[in-house]
């Protein structure tokens, strides 16, 4: 989840003509939201709800990829709201890109049961009181306005049967986040494990759950950013889409 401010001119350019404003001060375009938009299996035409979405980080990265799906975010924040709206006039993707300002654990309030082909998220990544997370970033980083189980159960919500949910966790959490997927009738069905270089620990963790999924779990190859003398891999640099023209 991504904490915005009042600074709007910070850009970044993506691919296929996408830009993003980031909040000064803020989240930057990392790792871990361009690989969790590169791992999401998408239908044709799917409609993707974002939840935590920032100033739109995910959507912008979806649309840019996948010219036929939808996405709308749901932010707590309304300075990063205000920013999801600057991105998506800045792009011209009103009719693609929309933005929610309202809180993830009154879904029902916000969104429609089962309308969703896909639910994606960056949740925080530390549980309250862990001490992990920053002051200026608490709201981001840590538990403290969304929990996995909170979340799982917003993506049971909106998900039809064998509706996808996929997001990113550090591997500490992994147990957490198959204990609440199952809790919500999501079943894990693939992952893959992300290292800065192969001989480096796992950093980062991807999963996708299909609601209402039988037991199975495909394991992905790891996903290496560095060979072993810093060089880009070639996966990280097709992840970012190096080479081509922006």
């Amino acid at each position: 989840m991504e904490n915005g401010t009042c600074k709007m001119d910070n850009y970044e350019t993506l691919w296929n003509g996408i830009r993003m404003i980031q909040p000064e001060g803020g989240f930057r375009l990392g790792t871990d939201s361009v690989l969790l938009a590169r791992f999401l299996t998408l239908p044709r035409r799917a409609k993707i709800a974002d939840l935590g979405s920032g100033c739109g980080t995910l959507g912008l990265l979806l649309c840019a990829s996948h010219p036929d799906c939808a996405v709308t975010g749901v932010e707590i924040d309304e300075r990063a709201h205000q920013l999801a709206q600057e991105n998506i006039a800045a792009n011209g993707l009103q009719g693609r890109l929309s933005s929610v300002l309202g809180d993830v654990r009154a879904i029902r309030t916000l969104l429609p049961a089962g309308g969703f082909s896909c639910v994606i998220a960056n949740p925080p990544y530390f549980p309250v009181g862990s001490g992990r997370a920053s002051r200026d970033s608490a709201a981001a980083r840590s538990e403290e306005t969304l929990t996995l189980r909170e979340l799982c159960a917003a993506a049971a919500w909106l998900l039809p049967s064998g509706g996808r949910l996929a997001l990113v966790q550090r591997p500490e959490r992994l147990c957490d986040v198959f204990c609440a997927m199952r809790e919500h009738g999501l079943e894990p069905k693939r992952i893959q494990f992300v290292r800065h270089s192969a001989d480096r620990p796992v950093c980062l963790t991807l999963i996708e759950a299909r609601r209402g999924g039988k037991p199975g779990l495909t394991y992905l190859p790891d996903f290496c950013e560095f060979t072993s003398d810093g060089a880009e891999t070639e996966a990280y640099r097709a992840a970012y889409h190096r080479g081509e023209q922006p």
